[in-house]
């Protein structure tokens, strides 16, 4: 796995064992995302997805609630959606997932852009990592 941060952004550039429509799948599809989709894997996990450019989705994480919209959406190649943490003040950052075919799997290249600030980008780093590494065990 690769990870590269800015000031603002993250990028983490991962190949995953797995064909493309799975991983498309373990992003879209609630049943799915619960096994994976939070870092502390002793919280209570639910999503809520309505998986449609313009959709809304909800993730309630322990005590945490991010919500957001997708903005793209181009099965299976391709989820976009815009991030933001409920009891906030801060504007919507945005998440760009791409999936491509590869020998002997499906690469994944994660883009969350538009983070605060360092502070936001070491928190919000420190969560994918969570994710992504219980993201595996599904398939």
């Amino acid at each position: 796995m690769t990870v590269d941060t800015t000031a603002t952004a993250i990028h983490v550039d991962r190949v995953l064992k797995a064909t493309i429509q799975q991983v498309y799948d373990a992003w879209t599809r609630p049943e799915l995302l619960t096994r994976w989709y939070c870092p502390n894997p002793a919280w209570e996990l639910t999503v809520e997805t309505d998986l449609r450019v313009g959709g809304a989705y909800v993730v309630k994480m322990g005590p945490h609630v991010v919500r957001g919209t997708y903005t793209e959406l181009d099965e299976p190649r391709l989820i976009a959606f815009t991030w933001r943490w409920d009891g906030t003040e801060s504007e919507a950052s945005q998440v760009r997932v791409e999936l491509t075919e590869v020998d002997g799997g499906t690469r994944m290249v994660l883009d969350h852009t538009g983070l605060e600030n360092a502070e936001d980008v070491a928190n919000h780093l420190q969560g994918w990592e969570g994710n992504l590494q219980r993201l595996p065990s599904i398939f």
